[in-house]
């Protein structure tokens, strides 16, 4: 099971390594019906690059790769490395955005996943599928896949944000 699901990410990996072209005049693309397909190629290109950044180590306020990450500081850096899209930089930010709440049982690949223990949002990850994000959780710790599901997150859970539509 596990080696079927490694061939299929590497299989869709290898299919998006093909593509240059970075969106710079739209901050969030948008999918028309007739684009639906290429939406489906920037979200795919957001999770690969998102799953390729999987133990890279955290650092408070960084965002690069060889800097380390904090949780809004990879979701910046692999929307605007992979898709060409600027987010704002911290979780309360993203959190303020003006795009509609997704409830979790309508979340989609390349979502943003929100965090809070009150009313401001305080941390955020990359929904990938099956109850699954890429995150950057903690002090000492790595960017990592977690389950929506895991004690803590699911408690924390607000909401989701389709930045990819």
């Amino acid at each position: 099971m596990c080696f079927a699901r490694f061939a299929i990410l590497l299989s869709l990996l290898l299919c998006a390594c093909g593509r240059n072209e970075v969106r710079e005049s739209e901050p969030f693309p948008r999918a028309t019906p007739d684009q639906s397909a290429d939406a489906t190629e920037v979200a795919n290109a957001v999770l690969f690059r998102a799953l390729a950044l999987v133990g890279t180590r955290y650092r408070y306020g960084g965002n690069t790769p060889e800097s380390g990450f904090d949780c809004s500081g990879l979701v910046g850096y692999v929307f605007r490395d992979a898709a060409g899209i600027g987010l704002p930089r911290t979780s309360a930010e993203l959190g303020k955005l003006e795009r509609p709440e997704i409830p979790r049982a309508r979340l989609r690949g390349g979502d943003l996943v929100l965090f809070a223990s009150g009313r401001r949002v305080s941390h955020v990850g990359i929904y990938v599928g099956n109850g699954r994000f890429v995150h950057a959780p903690n002090s000492g710790g790595t960017v990592r896949l977690d389950s929506l599901d895991a004690p803590g997150w699911r408690e924390l859970f607000r909401s989701g944000k389709r930045i990819i539509r």
